[in-house]
């Protein structure tokens, strides 16, 4: 039995002392898992939070996205609308132009005419004039 004492007791010398180490090394495992667990509550807290904001910054991202989608529609409507409304004086306008150049033919057309006239007239004048000439002429040498 002193064998079985001399056993225990060098189990007790080797083995007691690990243990105890052993049993303090848990305990600061513990200690250190309670801070890293609280850490990570933290961080968890912390992140919940960041995705609650990220929840709120993503509903005013589509809130201002709708806002400005029907912006930009009732813009583009008003756009359209002044374009129609442009083109239709664009087309006004070169229905005057269009009258103003058939006018503007007309009175080259008459002026033509006028100055064809004047030519005609002119022609008939020396024509006139040398006949009247030659009247006078066969006057005076039938009256001598």
């Amino acid at each position: 039995m002193e064998m079985m004492e001399s056993i225990r007791a060098a189990f007790k010398e080797m083995i007691l002392p690990e243990i105890g180490n052993i049993k303090e090394e848990y305990h600061a495992i513990g200690k250190m898992l309670e801070i890293t667990n609280k850490r990570l509550d933290d961080m968890n807290g912390h992140l919940v939070d960041q995705g609650r904001r990220i929840d709120e910054t993503n509903k005013r991202i589509d809130s201002v996205r709708e806002e400005l989608a029907k912006k930009i529609a009732d813009v583009r409507q008003e756009l359209t609308l002044r374009l129609d409304q442009t083109n239709q004086r664009i087309d006004e306008t070169n229905h005057k132009i269009v009258e103003m150049g058939d006018k503007f033919g007309n009175r080259m057309d008459h002026l033509y005419e006028v100055i064809v006239r004047r030519e005609e007239h002119q022609s008939v004048v020396m024509r006139l004039t040398h006949l009247e000439q030659q009247i006078q002429e066969l006057k005076l040498r039938l009256a001598a």
